[in-house]
């Protein structure tokens, strides 16, 4: 039988502090068992997921969106090369849909000095007369389509 890990050891072995771990699991992202004497144990595939949600969480991925993919893990089970391969896919449309409105916003406000404007009139975000109203709410120039 393989010796499963205390909170403790987990947060020193992922680098998550043991709050974070205890956050994950009131969310279902992780889960251990009590002992008999009501304390934490995790078993090692615990590391693996919180090594995903680090690595997750780090390029924005909500938890929300974490969750369902957690869900489609098996239980008990560490998850393989092969589903870090299916998550990260599902993950990549919506990763490079934000690298573009980034480089958008990067490249649009690249000779901005910040609001407070001192060159409104050059202003990449400017809308003249409200011009941009008819689209409806919202930042239609830094909005990537």
């Amino acid at each position: 039988m393989t010796r499963e890990l205390t909170v403790g050891e987990v947060a020193k072995r992922s680098g998550v502090a043991v709050s974070a771990l205890h956050f994950y699991e009131t969310r279902g992202l992780i889960r251990s068992h009590r002992t008999e004497g009501n304390q934490r144990r995790y078993s090692r595939d615990v590391l693996r997921r919180v090594a995903i949600l680090k690595v997750a969480q780090d390029v924005g991925i909500s938890l929300a969106d974490i969750a369902d993919a957690f869900a489609s893990l098996p239980d008990g089970r560490t998850p393989t090369r092969e589903d870090w391969t299916r998550l990260s896919t599902a993950w990549k449309a919506d990763l490079d849909h934000r690298i573009r409105q980034l480089q958008k916003l990067r490249d649009g406000l690249g000779d901005c000095i910040g609001c407070g404007c001192m060159s409104i009139t050059a202003c990449p975000l400017r809308n003249r007369e409200d011009r941009l109203a008819a689209k409806g709410p919202g930042a239609h120039r830094l909005v990537v389509q």
